[in-house]
């Protein structure tokens, strides 16, 4: 009992002691107005009282934030897609085996991912839980506020300047040039784990920069949304654009018939409903893909005039607000009569007024483009729709993507050559194909929605890897001695492809077709408009 007290007291009044002097250290961050109990007065306190204020940073739990604690990759992902104003994606493809969709990080992840912001660690892993090195946090942070890989003077900046990667070395001096980072008495200390403090510290600097808060606070820039309506009911196809980003629907209305005449197949309903939920409808008119009875009408003139003026005034009697162009399998024998036919219809929708779209297909010189006048048809109609899909189509010989990223990306800048950006709308597919090659090698494909994709994709456990050549993951499984090919379309693989739209200023974006998309991926849209607009100079 005696060596208990001996022990005991003196340990009672080093916990008295120290509850004590913890008690007084709250009431004093308390009284001194400060978000937690853990900080002090540093260099990093009007940063973390400031972002805590407006919710771009919180703690770590109750009245904590464990200011000299490492980040970890996950954490500063989550940091600068909040400062960005980025929405979480939850993601209907997982990007890394060790980024688990039951993860507080998963749908924080994505967006990074998506936009570029942040890589993996390989092709498999993100390393969500390492922590993030100084060198590391300036490379992120660069991407993020989207500057220049500027060359650093060949005066060193840091006195340990030789010990910074080369591949970290122009966001650091960048960084550095810009006041959002600094050293530690003349020091950058590169692979340093960069702590909780000294993250916020960087943020903070990124959001007081003039004009910077602004652009991220300001609402989004208005792209024309197009959605194309196809195998669904009215009402099925009202609730697919509802929960979309979609703000212009094309239904499948109008067709050329046999004798030149208009096929009708208008729904009233749709129209009302769209216009009464802010949105503009831009019927279909098609072909039927049949090219003898297109040749036939546009290379008579009476047939040609008479076809317009029959769309003209069914665009007037219905209250639509634009008509969308989508003649397929035209021969090359009808270039100038197509050219004539959207120009003579570009003059009828002035009168009304309605707007005109073309949809034209990526020139890779073959036959089934030749019929599209770019130019031309640049400078009669009111926006010319590039459909960015198809480029390994049903029924070709080879198995292969729906529509890569160089594919496209020259399908866009081969347009552009005599196009205006600002006429040019980008359609993107919401399908891909499952290719199936059998044991004596043929092949053969088959459509799939992304609801489809992604179904087959979980159910199977399916192994995905990610092609930054192309774009795409890519993934594959045997089913009854058949090996089947899946180059994937989702949030990350579409979200590479409107970048390349954001990059260009495009008009906006087209979805073929409104039911095939898995509803994460308007999300990720979203956040690449926003991402698209920002300039952090």
């Amino acid at each position: 009992m005696k060596r208990f007290y001996a022990i005991g007291m003196p340990m009672v009044a080093l916990i008295l002691c120290f509850t004590f002097t913890l008690h007084l250290h709250r009431s004093s961050a308390a009284d001194a107005g400060l978000p937690f109990d853990d900080i002090t007065q540093n260099f990093a306190t009007e940063a973390i009282v400031n972002l805590s204020k407006i919710n771009l940073i919180s703690g770590t739990g109750g009245r904590t934030f464990e200011p000299t604690k490492a980040i970890t990759r996950a954490e500063l992902v989550a940091l600068l897609d909040r400062l960005l104003g980025m929405t979480p994606v939850s993601s209907a493809i997982p990007s890394f085996s060790d980024v688990p969709k039951t993860a507080w990080y998963y749908e924080w992840v994505q967006p990074a991912i998506q936009l570029g912001i942040a890589q993996g660690t390989s092709n498999a892993l993100f390393e969500p839980n390492r922590p993030v090195t100084r060198e590391e946090a300036a490379v992120l942070m660069a991407r993020a506020l989207k500057q220049p890989a500027v060359s650093p003077p060949a005066d060193s900046q840091y006195v340990d300047q030789d010990q910074i990667h080369s591949w970290a070395l122009p966001s650091v001096y960048q960084l550095s040039h810009l006041g959002i980072i600094e050293g530690d008495s003349g020091s950058y200390r590169p692979e340093d784990s960069i702590t909780r403090q000294e993250a916020t510290v960087m943020m903070y600097r990124a959001w007081t920069r003039p004009g910077w808060s602004e652009q991220i606070r300001a609402t989004p820039p208005q792209r024309i949304q197009l959605g194309w309506q196809y195998g669904e009911t009215t009402r099925q196809f009202e609730q697919q654009v509802a929960q979309s980003e979609v703000n212009t629907v094309s239904p499948r209305w109008f067709y050329l018939g046999k004798t030149s005449t208009v096929e009708d197949h208008t729904d009233t309903s749709l129209i009302e409903w769209a216009h009464n939920n802010g949105k503009k409808v831009w019927a279909m008119v098609g072909n039927h893909s049949d090219q003898e009875i297109s040749h036939q009408m546009l290379s008579q003139s009476d047939q040609r005039q008479a076809f317009i003026l029959k769309l003209t005034e069914l665009v007037r009697k219905y209250g639509i607000d634009g008509l969308n162009i989508d003649f397929e399998n035209i021969g090359p024998q009808d270039r100038n009569s197509f050219t004539t036919f959207i120009k003579e219809l570009s003059q009828q929708m002035k009168t009304i007024p309605a707007v005109l779209s073309v949809n034209v297909s990526p020139d890779f010189g073959m036959d089934w483009t030749e019929v599209f006048d770019y130019s031309e048809l640049g400078k009669t109609a009111d926006y010319v729709i590039l459909m960015g899909y198809d480029e390994h189509w049903g029924g070709a010989p080879e198995a292969g993507s729906v529509s890569s990223l160089p594919w496209l990306r020259h399908g866009i800048e081969t347009l552009l050559k005599q196009v205006p950006a600002r006429k040019v709308i980008l359609a993107l597919p919401l399908y891909t194909r499952n290719w199936t090659i059998s044991s004596e090698g043929k092949t053969t494909s088959a459509d799939w929605s992304l609801v489809q994709q992604n179904q087959t994709v979980n159910d199977r456990r399916l192994s995905t890897s990610w092609n930054n050549t192309l774009g795409q993951y890519y993934a594959q499984y045997s089913d009854k001695a058949m090996l089947n090919k899946l180059w994937l379309e989702d949030g990350r693989s579409l979200s590479r492809k409107a970048m390349l739209g954001e990059a260009h200023s495009l008009a906006g974006y087209g979805y073929w077709y409104m039911g095939g998309e898995s509803v994460d991926i308007w999300t990720s849209l979203r956040n690449v408009v926003k991402f698209g607009s920002y300039s952090f100079s």
